[in-house]
């Protein structure tokens, strides 16, 4: 089977839009499929092209067997609608042309976020006349207001209507959770055309290992219990009641906090923590991807938040998945939904109320100060981790292709993949 992928995020970028896809991709390939990821210069959040990169009209290159197309699009930091807008439209306009111009595929799948790349997706599968799945990652435009980027409006409502339109006319709908299923449902989208496809982890990259010394070494984190943020700091992450906190933890003085990435908010955050003088932050710049595990075999806690809204009580946060595979008790600070749910089922952290540092700093001081209950939280977490492996969800969202492009799961892709395991 040959896949057409349009996606605003690919690596060498690290979010989670860009793990999921790359993860994916590679394993089809290994599968016998073809797959051509159309995408953008790597730049994101800080709206900045990595080092070996321009944003050229066009260049293509090879990610193990994945052929990547790179098209040039407006680049802005992951801050201001207007802007961020502007940057997801010439993406749509020039992915939707670079997609143009590739071996006709089998049929064309993009993702959100960002909306606007489902929307290049679709215009795409349109002109080419063939099946188009839309994978939905984020609740958008809900979720621009959820976080206050944009208050309720007639543009509001014209996006929702063109979200809609486009659930409608795509093949199939991939939803990331089984609450944005139900959303879909309850907005009148064909329940029988959404599948879900949960997020996961490569177990191959992520699993239990010792502690990094040079790298702790390097951030003065000898003999500290390090409570960790690894990932986008940006509006939705709650990254302030963090820091509040931290201020609240200060006479603790073997508890540090650990922040690695980039993202809308840090600058805010890095002024905030020089202006209330705490030294039990840690800020790290964004890392490679392969460079994570040692970052996060750092942590004794990892931290994951989100505002009190309740747009989020339906996201799944990935990076639960890979602190559970690397045996890292989590401490969640998001609305109760489908997260706390499978991490209560997984008993592989604890929850707090969202956006609250005061119980946050509380199950902090009690988790460092039990070790019998973290070993717990951490045996558990190694356990579930199994389920959501790369590899089954990878195989999931491929049968779901297989049955948009009209092919027999059992059948034709099976004896391509005979072939290429017999090859």
């Amino acid at each position: 089977m040959r896949i057409l992928f349009l996606s605003d995020n690919f690596p060498p970028e690290t979010n989670a839009p860009a793990n999921r896809l790359y993860d994916h991709a590679v394993r089809w390939v290994q599968a016998g499929h073809e797959v051509t990821v159309v995408t953008c210069a790597p730049n994101f959040p800080e709206g900045e092209v990595f080092s070996g990169y321009r944003n050229r009209w066009h260049s293509v290159e090879q990610w193990e067997g994945i052929r990547v197309v790179r098209v040039k699009s407006y680049i802005t930091s992951n801050e201001g609608f207007l802007r961020r807008t502007l940057d997801y439209v010439s993406f749509m306009v020039s992915g939707f042309i670079g997609g143009l111009f590739q071996k006709k595929p089998d049929l064309i799948v993009a993702s959100s976020p960002q909306f606007f790349a489902a929307v290049g997706g679709w215009a795409l599968a349109a002109v080419r006349r063939k099946p188009f799945v839309f994978e939905l990652r984020d609740l958008w435009p809900a979720s621009i207001v959820a976080v206050g980027a944009m208050e309720e409006s007639r543009t509001i409502r014209v996006l929702e209507k063109l979200e809609l339109f486009l659930y409608r006319r795509a093949r199939r709908v991939v939803a990331v959770t089984q609450a944005f299923k139900q959303d879909l449902v309850e907005r009148g989208i064909d329940g029988d055309k959404i599948d879900v496809v949960l997020n996961g982890v490569d177990l191959t990259r992520y699993q239990p290992m010792p502690a990094d010394e040079q790298l702790r070494r390097e951030h003065g984190l000898e003999g500290k219990f390090v409570v960790g943020y690894l990932g986008t700091h940006g509006m939705a992450h709650a990254l302030d009641k963090v820091l509040e906190a931290a201020e609240r933890l200060r006479h603790c003085e073997d508890i540090v906090f650990l922040f690695v990435g980039a993202g809308a908010a840090k600058a805010e955050l890095e002024a905030r923590v020089q202006g209330l003088g705490l030294t039990n932050v840690r800020f790290v710049p964004r890392q490679p991807k392969d460079a994570m595990p040692g970052y996060w075999s750092l942590c004794d806690l990892a931290l994951i938040p989100l505002r009190d809204t309740p747009v989020f009580e339906s996201v799944i946060p990935s990076k639960m998945f890979e602190c559970m595979a690397m045996g890292i008790p989590v401490l969640m600070s998001l609305p109760e939904g489908e997260a706390t749910g499978i991490l209560h089922d997984a008993g592989a952290g604890v929850c707090v109320p969202p956006e609250d540092p005061a119980a946050m700093a509380e199950a902090i001081e009690t988790l460092k100060d039990d070790t019998a209950q973290r070993e717990a939280l951490r045996d558990s977490g190694l356990a579930a981790a199994q389920t959501y492996s790369r590899d089954r969800q990878s195989e999931k969202m491929l049968a779901v292709l297989e049955r948009a492009a009209g092919r027999d799961v059992g059948g034709e892709a099976g004896s391509t993949r005979n072939a290429s395991e017999r090859g």
